[in-house]
């Protein structure tokens, strides 16, 4: 009887040479392989794109950018601030030159009464009669006063400004801005027609009522003032000062230099009702 098996059939399939291979899938690649995959494809441009964005920004950078933000700011407004209310900005060289020259000679002032002032506390210390030397430094005290309070005359180098005008062009708010100019610029004792002009004056009225503490005075209006006449005469021709301002107003302002000026008119000495001295 025969066998019904073949003897030379394999009993495994896959085993017979004759049977064809089944196709295998390629197997996917790793996740690190699709990143560098991914890079390869990417150009210089992206790959500094995507380097930047989205931006990775620490707690300490966005706090060091917002002060840095609103210090900027702050300049910017500083400085448009004073380019746009500065009255000098259009000034030419020579006046602003003049200008400084101005302010050396306030400090120079300033400094050189600093020194009188030490010049004489050691003169206290060092007299062997120091009764009688503050005696005679308290004279010369009264005598400074007095120029200042209007009490005493006084004489010395400064200018006399003549403003003239019609009754209308001059207002009295143009002759206190020249005081006030005058006085800036180490103006010492101030005469305007025949009314002396201290501390407490003030003016009022317009046109041909303009009076100067109470007593009335007339065009042409003219300034005796005792001081440094190189520091005098440049403050009120400077740049929109009290000599272009009257000229707009179709008032005229001459300013003449003098080694001798005599700011003769007087105030009578007053008592203060309130105050008192501090010193006891």
């Amino acid at each position: 009887m025969s066998d019904a098996t073949n003897p030379e059939t394999p009993e495994n399939p896959a085993d017979d040479p004759s049977t064809p291979a089944e196709p295998t899938a390629p197997s996917a690649p790793s996740a690190p392989e699709q990143q560098l995959t991914g890079r390869q494809q990417l150009t210089g441009r992206q790959r500094l794109a995507a380097g930047l964005w989205p931006p990775r920004v620490s707690r300490a950078q966005l706090i060091v950018a917002l002060l840095l933000f609103v210090l900027g700011l702050g300049l910017a407004i500083q400085v448009r601030s004073t380019s746009d209310n500065s009255a000098l900005r259009g000034a030419r060289q020579e006046d602003l030159v003049r200008i400084l020259d101005e302010l050396d000679d306030r400090t120079q002032r300033l400094e050189d009464e600093a020194a009188r002032l030490e010049t004489q506390r050691s003169e206290l210390e060092s007299s062997s009669d120091q009764a009688e030397e503050a005696r005679k430094q308290t004279q010369e005290k009264e005598q400074q006063l007095g120029i200042l309070a209007g009490t005493v005359a006084a004489e010395g180098p400064g200018i006399t400004l003549t403003i003239r005008g019609a009754a209308a062009a001059v207002e009295s708010d143009m002759l206190l801005d020249a005081i006030q100019e005058l006085r800036a610029a180490g103006a010492e004792a101030i005469q305007v027609n025949d009314v002396r002009v201290v501390a407490d004056s003030y003016f009022s009225g317009s046109g041909t009522d303009i009076e100067i503490d109470g007593t009335k005075v007339a065009a042409p209006y003219v300034f005796k003032v005792i001081g440094k006449p190189e520091d005098l005469e440049p403050a009120l021709n400077i740049p929109g000062g009290v000599v272009q301002t009257l000229e707009k107003e179709q008032a005229t302002a001459t300013v003449a230099r003098s080694q001798k000026i005599v700011v003769d008119a007087l105030r009578p000495a007053k008592r203060p009702d309130y105050a008192q001295s501090s010193s006891q």
